[in-house]
């Protein structure tokens, strides 16, 4: 027999009980199309925190005031950390940019418009930690830092919010009931780990301490952000910024560091490791699907055999050998997985790409990894499954067979 006539021969076989085969594929159908909603759901999460952290990048290392949580307590000083100490870590050797950063909430207001909103003030060099770019007009420069200009740059919701020009360079917004003029506008890129640079206000540093928050500690900040050269060991520099701040701080050894270093780098390589444990998770959980369905497929083929028990002490009376009829119950096997995980691909990939983009409108992340796993779960399921029930029928006796009724 042709492999186009065991084919034909599986299809009259699987096609004869409509009802059981539906059912025996339905089982396979779930547990693909489960398997396939998971690795999509798994991959989403993956690329969702990846991105909130991917647009600091790798080589970006932030430092926070105040030493870390101990039973949910902050210890510490949270005005630990200086202006003064983000240009002496500005000094060494690794260090491409650095600046410090003060953020907080604020109202501003233009026209009858109020919106509440983020505040940040920090240096020009923010915008080469942040990889920013302008949609309209220019990031203020380090003269606005020294003269504690009164200088806006703002998000693209914040402007949308509050009523903006499409070109709202040279308006007056009123911050704190302050008025500050736009000189720029960032494009548009979502979330980061900073929160959304979208709805956002950035002012010099020094005209947030000393214009809106009028501190007795104008040299205090919250944060420093930096970012070293990619050639630049992220390990080492992170020892040398600790062992500076120490110094600086005047820690003893044995007394606890009064600040927190982020290496991304290492973020993104436990977020990796976490997400790929969670998306196996996910898998496992709907394998269970998949193991239902090969149950199933079993079954079925264990009733077949007894079903056509007669059949098959007829063929084997006119001298079919044990591998035709294994084959023949084998290809039988295959073909119910094979439509099955077909069925069950194309249905998990559409539902994951569709409630992704209609409903969620987030891009679920397409791999080739599902396609790959529907074409060895119809092999391996089918063979699986198949291989008792087709060896059964082969040892069958010839002569039995004829008898059965």
């Amino acid at each position: 027999m042709t492999i186009i006539d065991i084919l034909k021969e599986s299809w009259l076989s699987i096609s004869g009980n409509k009802l059981r085969s539906f059912l025996t594929v339905l089982g396979i159908i779930i547990g693909v199309m489960a398997v396939v909603i998971m690795v999509a759901v798994g991959e989403t999460v993956q690329k969702s925190i990846t991105d909130q952290f991917s647009s600091l990048g790798t080589n970006t290392i932030v430092i926070r005031a105040g030493a870390a949580r101990s039973g949910g307590i902050r210890t510490g000083n949270k005005r630990t950390l200086t202006i003064t100490d983000a240009e002496q870590i500005r000094k060494l050797p690794d260090v491409f940019s650095v600046t410090p950063a003060q953020s907080g909430s604020a109202q501003v207001i233009y026209g009858n418009k109020n919106w509440s909103t983020m505040m940040l003030g920090t240096y020009p060099d923010y915008t080469e930690i942040q990889d920013i770019e302008m949609e309209y007009g220019n990031f203020f420069d380090i003269n606005a830092i020294k003269n504690a200009s009164t200088y806006a740059v703002i998000g693209p919701d914040t402007a949308r919010e509050l009523g903006l020009p499409d070109n709202p360079v040279g308006q007056i917004i009123r911050i704190q009931n302050m008025p500050f003029v736009v000189i720029g506008v960032m494009k548009a890129r979502g979330d980061s780990a900073f929160g959304s640079q979208d709805d956002m206000v950035i002012i010099p540093i020094t005209t947030l301490k000393k214009r809106l928050q009028g501190s007795p500690f104008p040299d205090s900040v919250t944060m420093i952000a930096l970012k070293i050269y990619q050639d630049s060991d992220n390990a080492v520099v992170t020892d040398q910024i600790s062992s500076l701040l120490r110094q600086r701080h005047k820690l003893k050894d044995g007394d606890e560091d009064d600040f927190q270093i982020t290496d991304m780098k290492q973020i993104m390589e436990t977020m990796d490791t976490v997400t790929g444990y969670l998306k196996l998770l996910l898998i496992a959980i709907a394998a269970v699907s998949l193991l239902v369905g090969s149950i199933g497929i079993m079954n079925m083929m264990l009733v077949s055999v007894v079903e056509r028990t007669r059949e098959i002490g007829v063929r084997k009376a006119v001298g079919a050998r044990e591998r035709v009829i294994i084959i023949q119950f084998l290809s039988e096997s295959v073909l119910i997985s094979f439509i099955g995980s077909m069925i069950g691909l194309v249905l998990g990939v559409g539902l994951s790409q569709g409630v992704g983009r209609f409903i969620l409108h987030y891009d679920v992340p397409f791999s080739i990894w599902p396609v790959i796993l529907s074409v060895t779960v119809a092999v391996v399921v089918g063979l699986s499954s198949g291989v008792m029930p087709a060896i059964k029928a082969a040892k069958l006796n010839p002569i039995d067979s004829l008898r059965y009724e």
